[in-house]
C-alpha cells in the first residue's frame, strides 16, 4: 500500500498522522487489491479561509486501483473528521469495485443479469 499525503496550509501532527494510517488501512478490509504495489492512496488536506467555519478543512482522497480510480471529498471543520467522512463514502464505492472485478462478485452479477 502506498500512502502519499500532500497538505496545504495545514500540517498534520505525528499522532494524527497515525489516526491517518490506521483509517485509510481499515479500507483494505473492504479489498485486498488496495494492499498491492500498484495501488496508490492519496490524500490531500487543505486549509482555506471561508466564511462558515465548517467548511473551513477540505480532505480528498483518491484511491487509484487496477482499472479503477475511486474519488472522495468532504468538507469539515477537523481534518479527521474529512477523513472520517471521506473513509465512509469511499467504502461503498470499494464494495462495488469488489464485486464488479472480483471472480466470485462477477460469477454473482452474471447470475442476477440471468434471472
Amino acid at each position: 500500500m502506498n500512502i502519499q499525503h500532500f497538505e496545504k496550509g495545514f500540517h498534520y501532527n505525528d499522532k494524527e498522522l497515525l489516526v491517518v494510517a490506521r483509517k485509510i488501512g481499515k479500507l483494505a478490509t473492504y479489498c485486498k487489491k488496495i494492499k498491492d504495489d500498484a495501488s496508490v492512496i492519496r490524500i490531500d488536506s487543505e486549509n482555506r479561509k471561508t466564511e462558515k467555519k465548517r467548511d473551513s478543512m477540505k480532505v480528498s482522497v483518491t484511491v487509484t486501483l487496477p482499472k479503477k480510480v475511486l474519488r472522495a471529498e468532504s468538507r469539515k471543520p477537523d481534518a479527521i473528521e474529512g477523513l472520517d467522512r471521506c473513509c465512509e463514502k469511499l467504502t461503498g464505492q470499494l464494495k462495488k469495485y469488489k464485486e464488479l472485478h472480483q471472480a466470485k462478485g462477477m460469477m454473482q452479477l452474471l447470475r442476477k443479469r440471468k434471472k
